[in-house]
């Protein structure tokens, strides 16, 4: 059920907003610390990122009910990034893009990100969803995950034997599928999971049990928050001069904003109150992105599982995100050494359910019916992202699209009438009217068509249909009419090729 719209901030308002304050913190919590431990770095960062994006980003305009935090969409490409460069280049990576971000939303580009293909964006997520699935799994048994994704893949065979062979692995494997179950199976007890999160009462779960039976797994690592927080220093702004690190740099701002753009979308469905603004969304993201670079932490996006339980929690304003980031901030200070007793392959199993779900399995059937081409831009883009990297996996998607659109655009088909003649007996002429768009692209099909009709008939060529010529087509429709009077004349018989040309049409 949608809540009702965001009123005026009154004790009952506030009300809703503290409960749902709550029900957000106990959903961020695992995956705040469980996105951190994926990423490679320490799992207080990861709560570090979730404060920011509650009392900082959470305060900002552009969306009043989304929540931001650390996601399991920049997971992969965090990972890629402190192994290639280390975890003090985090903060200034993170920094630098949430500058960039600052600027796309000064410069009103924030609409812009919703003209991005929808395949290219699920396939990317598909990619990401993958790669943390093929990764978390030798997670979930305690075990060490090979660098790239094909490695990760190729290992599978091998990981079944060495979870085999060790009783240690075996139990850590035990917790993480454990986790899963639970997961899946809690929120169809729908009294219960309104009361509590499925991830809290998994993770819950998993650590009771560990305890328990004293099971020999690995736990989360503890630092403390003021220790795992480091500023990036001069070094690490001095690395910047590599083009490497931008490209980087570039990929972080750009997947980070159109995923917090698509789940304001999202959320914007679930409720009735005041639409996002995409350009100050935008602005907010890249805010709380700059402090958590500043910080050393994870970069930071809007996270749409966090938002919908803020949105069915009843949430009416943008306090209760905010109020979330406050529980962090006091679970953080009070209780760090909390976190030391949360095993590693509990977490690895909240990822691999949140990796199963970022992979769209309900639009596949749908796609494969209606929308083929936009099924392959998906894979394509899922695909590039496994065996390659996230950006370079998200360009070749965009790029994909680009061209399908570029070619279903550049449609062009040929009509052929017979005209009434003037005196009995005369043959009569042949009218082509040519439609539609015609680009290089379907310069050969145009070409054949035109070559084609017969060469001893009076032709006359109409492209006023045309709403757009391009050079090339152009020049090839000019020599086709020379080369068919030549041939005519040849032949011995009269034929006049006429051209009526329209001024061409754009459509917006």
């Amino acid at each position: 059920m949608p809540s009702p719209p965001p009123a005026p901030r009154s004790r009952g308002t506030l009300r809703y907003d503290l409960t749902a304050s709550v029900v957000v913190f106990l959903v961020a919590l695992p995956l705040c610390v469980g996105v951190a431990v994926a990423s490679g770095v320490p799992a207080e960062l990861g709560i570090v990122t979730g404060i920011v994006g509650g009392l900082l980003t959470g305060l900002l305009p552009g969306s009043s009910l989304q929540v931001s935090g650390p996601a399991a969409g920049l997971t992969v490409l965090v990972y890629e990034a402190v192994q290639t460069y280390g975890l003090a280049a985090l903060g200034v990576l993170v920094l630098a893009a949430g500058l960039l971000q600052l600027a796309m939303g000064a410069l009103k580009l924030g609409r812009w990100f919703r003209a991005i293909s929808v395949a290219v964006v699920q396939g990317m997520l598909a990619g990401i969803g993958l790669v943390l699935i093929a990764g978390q799994v030798y997670a979930l048994a305690d075990l060490e995950a090979p660098g790239s994704g094909l490695a990760k893949l190729a290992g599978l065979p091998g990981l079944v034997l060495d979870v085999a062979a060790s009783p240690e692995a075996l139990a850590a494997l035990a917790v993480g599928t454990g986790t899963i179950a639970l997961l899946v199976l809690w929120p169809r007890w729908k009294a219960a999971a309104r009361v509590l999160p499925a991830p809290l009462v998994a993770v819950a779960a998993a650590t009771l049990a560990v305890a328990v039976l004293g099971l020999p797994v690995a736990r989360v690592e503890v630092k403390g928050l003021l220790d795992a927080v480091q500023p990036p220093g001069g070094a690490e702004f001095a690395a910047l001069a590599d083009l490497a690190m931008l490209g980087t740099v570039l990929a972080f701002a750009l997947i980070a904003s159109a995923e917090s753009l698509f789940s304001a979308a999202a959320v914007d469905r679930l409720h009735k109150g005041p639409r996002t603004d995409y350009d100050k969304e935008l602005m907010a993201q890249g805010a709380g992105n700059a402090v958590c670079g500043a910080l050393g932490a994870l970069p930071m996006t809007a996270v749409i599982v966090r938002s919908a339980a803020n949105v069915q929690a009843g949430a009416r304003t943008k306090a209760s995100r905010v109020l979330h980031g406050v529980w962090l901030l006091v679970f953080a200070a009070a209780f760090p050494a909390a976190l030391g007793v949360i095993p590693v392959a509990a977490l690895a199993g909240v990822l691999v359910h949140a990796g199963f779900k970022l992979v769209p399995w309900k639009d596949l059937g749908p796609l494969w019916r209606e929308h083929r081409g936009e099924l392959v831009i998906l894979a394509v883009t899922a695909v590039a992202i496994v065996v390659g990297n996230l950006f370079e996996g998200v360009l070749i998607g965009l790029l994909l699209a680009v061209a399908k659109t570029a070619w279903e655009v550049s449609h062009v088909h040929i009509e052929t009438t017979e005209e009434p003649v003037a005196e009995k007996g005369a043959r009569p002429a042949l009218r082509v009217r040519v439609l539609g768009n015609a680009t290089f692209l379907r310069l050969p099909k145009l070409l054949d068509s035109l070559e084609a009709l017969p060469a001893d008939r009076e032709l006359h060529l109409d492209l006023g249909g045309l709403r757009h010529v391009d050079h090339a087509c152009a020049m090839a429709l000019a020599t086709w009419e020379e080369r068919h009077n030549a041939l005519a004349a040849g032949a011995g018989t009269r034929v006049q090729v006429t051209t009526a040309r329209a001024t061409p049409r754009t459509t917006a």
